[in-house]
């Protein structure tokens, strides 16, 4: 059984910065692509970053390019997003999720992802 929990959410104000974190459990993570979506109220949930089972290759959202960066350290069963110069649309609860055995690269849609996390929420102010 899949199990991803997702840390590191808070309110901060506009131009701040934040780390969520997720640890897995469950699988041998370091074999699997993984990715960060977020979902806003009374909005669907959206593409926010992936990277691939080294880390090595990683893909962005362009409304996230240049100010967040996801990492990963498999050692620790670890999944990072650093979110810098953060904006008030970036409010929303973020997820984190393990890509599905065969998907293709950039993982970007939900339906490339079998395991999720509770979600932990991020709300910026102006």
């Amino acid at each position: 059984q899949v199990r991803l929990v997702e840390s590191g959410g808070g309110l901060v104000q506009a131009g701040e910065s934040l780390r969520l974190s997720c640890v897995g459990s469950g699988r041998t993570f370091s074999n699997f692509p993984m990715g960060w979506f977020r979902q806003a109220p009374g909005k669907a949930r959206e593409f926010v970053a992936c990277l691939n089972w080294s880390g090595g290759r990683t893909y962005y959202a362009e409304s996230v390019k240049g100010r967040f960066t996801i990492s990963r350290d498999n050692a620790k069963n670890t999944v990072y997003l650093q979110m810098n110069s953060l904006k008030r649309e970036d409010t929303a609860v973020y997820y984190c999720a393990v890509g599905r055995f065969g998907s293709s690269w950039p993982q970007t849609s939900v339906d490339d992802y079998d395991g999720w996390g509770q979600g932990t929420q991020v709300t910026v102010s102006s």
